[in-house]
């Protein structure tokens, strides 16, 4: 983890949610999304008021709406199963135009799309805002356990290692005139994979071995102590302590 590593979702910036610690924004998301599903899914205002809470975060952040709507679309395949409930979904029925609707469906449905969509959000601010290197830093800082942090730091950097690999195998077939057109040239295509794994499998061996020649004895050293202030943790707090207010007044209300 010595080394910088971007990723796709971050965005570059000096706001003052780019400055908050690691691990005070990874503790404020963690139990801001606690929050939001523990609300009763009745208390429909109460996720609109998440939702502009989370609209200040970004703000504060100067991530654009195009920026975060975009990212949002990972949750698609969720919203394919939320429209599903209401027809699926048994016991007392609705129409809506001139369809026979689940009353529970209509409720499940609207309960994934709200908790679902405000948790995915949350976590896109958090990556817009976090580098990769950073968010790794923040799980030590939190106490996870060593070998998961280590474990989530091997699979990012293996992530791209493999991904640049698939590259250079796809630009050297193309080179070669071969393109993809059917199931007869699937056979290329296993081979390439088993290519693939092949070499990745013994670069992995390489870079163990490298590894345990520097003194590796499954412990990553610690090459930056990230510290907070009470004002920072003060900050990231105000997120989740706001949205603990709106629930209890779901609650209650």
């Amino acid at each position: 983890m010595g080394a910088g590593h971007a990723h796709k979702l971050y965005r570059h910036g000096h706001s003052v949610v780019h400055a908050l610690p690691p691990h005070c924004k990874l503790a404020a998301v963690f139990c801001f999304v606690l929050v939001v599903v523990s609300t009763p899914r009745e208390a429909m205002w109460a996720f609109g008021l998440y939702a502009v809470l989370l609209g200040g975060v970004a703000y504060a952040a100067r991530v654009p709406a195009g920026f975060l709507l975009k990212r949002l679309l990972i949750e698609v395949p969720f919203v394919a199963f939320a429209v599903l409930m209401p027809f699926v979904a048994q016991g007392e029925r609705v129409e809506v135009l001139g369809m026979s609707l689940s009353v529970s469906g209509l409720w499940g449905a609207w309960n994934v799309l709200a908790k679902g969509t405000l948790g995915v959000a949350a976590s896109v601010l958090l990556a817009s805002t976090t580098e990769l290197r950073s968010l790794l830093l923040g799980l030590q800082r939190l106490r996870l356990p060593p070998l998961l942090v280590q474990i989530a730091s091997f699979m990012i950097r293996y992530g791209d290692v493999i991904t640049d690999e698939m590259r250079r195998m796809s630009i050297a077939r193309r080179s070669r005139g071969f393109e993809a057109r059917g199931v007869r040239h699937w056979g290329v295509l296993g081979k390439t994979a088993g290519a693939l794994f092949i070499r990745s499998y013994e670069r992995g061996e390489r870079v163990h071995l490298a590894m345990v020649s520097r003194g590796y004895t499954g412990t990553m050293p610690v090459i930056d102590e990230v510290t907070a202030t009470r004002a920072q943790w003060s900050y990231a707090a105000a997120l989740p302590v706001s949205a603990l207010a709106v629930c209890l007044l779901g609650w209650t209300l």
